[in-house]
């Protein structure tokens, strides 16, 4: 299991961001338990940036009761309430103001980690102290599919998109409660192979994305070499798409991670490599056309678990290693290995 200070650099990296000196400092300067409490302390300090440089701010529509004429007067409830002859009437007006849907979801989800009880007590009074901090209009919402979905079609970017994703996780990892305003319960993540598998594969793309140079780094869809009598057979294959595709004028690497606890299973008292893996790569490299001079190679990534692997093959003529990636070290060495892997 990947341990809890290294899961902070998996996911600036999933997320495509570098990661901040501040939050940096920070979550090597506390020693986690449990992964919410890094979610917490990632999303706290996150908040204090944010609120340092200024909450972002929108137009929202607001309805009121005014002494004075703004935007569109509401005639039915002016007249209910008989305000037009004391000079009163209800408007419903846009206003400029930092009352928007990410910082009502930020709000929100700050106030449900104050009142989870398996955070350590000096870590929700900070968060009970942040929220204080935002400005009384501002109403929060509650972390919610919903909520998160709006926030998300809004397209938000730089340090707001990265709490965002905080948030998105946080949400994942509840577990649902009797009672709706009772403390919430999380479970860790990392046991939830299919959220890890998708940030593994995300984390090792943008990593390659933001440390090198040497390739160009993209997810690729590969067209099957294959003929039909009809054409409209061929829109029946399966698509083929690259989790992550390195590519210079001298080299292309398809590279698939698989985020399995071995890279090796059993099979009739004899370690054997995963079939439907290595096939899977067998078909990306057969039907990828290189062009020429260029060296096409596979890399099957898995994370080291209970051994390490380190394989080389050439099946169909080309290059294909099976290596296992040890994030259980300390982060530097985690980043010179997977450097090292394309070297």
């Amino acid at each position: 299991m990947i341990p809890i200070q290294n899961l902070y650099y998996l996911l600036c990296y999933a997320w495509n961001r570098l990661p901040e000196r501040d939050e940096l400092l920070a979550t090597e300067a506390e020693p986690f338990h449990r992964p919410l409490e890094l979610l917490a302390h990632v999303l706290l300090v996150g908040t204090r940036r944010l609120l340092r440089q200024g909450l972002a701010v929108a137009y929202a529509e607001r309805t009121e009761e005014l002494p004075e004429l703004r935007g569109r007067v509401q005639l039915a409830p002016s007249l209910a309430r008989n305000l037009l002859p004391q000079g009163r009437a209800v408007c419903r007006f846009d206003e400029l103001g930092p009352d928007t849907p990410f910082n009502r979801l930020l709000l929100g989800t700050l106030q449900q980690l104050s009142r989870t009880r398996s955070l350590p007590a000096p870590l929700r009074q900070e968060l009970r102290t942040v929220q204080r901090r935002f400005p009384a209009m501002v109403v929060p919402e509650p972390l919610s599919s919903a909520t998160l979905r709006a926030v998300r079609r809004l397209r938000p970017t730089g340090p707001a998109s990265f709490l965002l994703n905080v948030c998105e996780l946080i949400y994942a990892s509840a577990l649902p409660t009797p009672d709706a305003e009772g403390p919430a319960r999380f479970r860790d993540f990392r046991r939830d192979e299919a959220l890890m598998a998708r940030l593994f594969e995300q984390f090792v793309r943008n990593f390659y994305r933001l440390e090198q140079r040497r390739f160009r780094v993209l997810s690729e869809t590969i067209r099957w070499q294959a003929t039909a009598e009809q054409d409209a057979s061929l829109d029946l294959l399966p698509a083929m798409i690259t989790d992550t595709t390195l590519e210079s004028p001298a080299r292309k690497i398809i590279l698939d991670t698989k985020y399995y606890t071995a890279a090796l299973r059993p099979r009739y008292n004899q370690q054997k490599l995963l079939a439907p893996h290595l096939y899977q790569l067998y078909a990306y490299l057969q039907n990828q056309p290189a062009a020429p001079g260029q060296l096409l190679e596979g890399i099957l990534l898995y994370p080291a678990a209970t051994h390490t692997a380190d394989l080389r093959y050439t099946l169909g003529g080309h290059p294909v290693r099976i290596v296992t990636l040890d994030l259980n070290q300390p982060w530097q060495q985690i980043a010179a290995d997977l450097l090292g892997l394309v070297a």
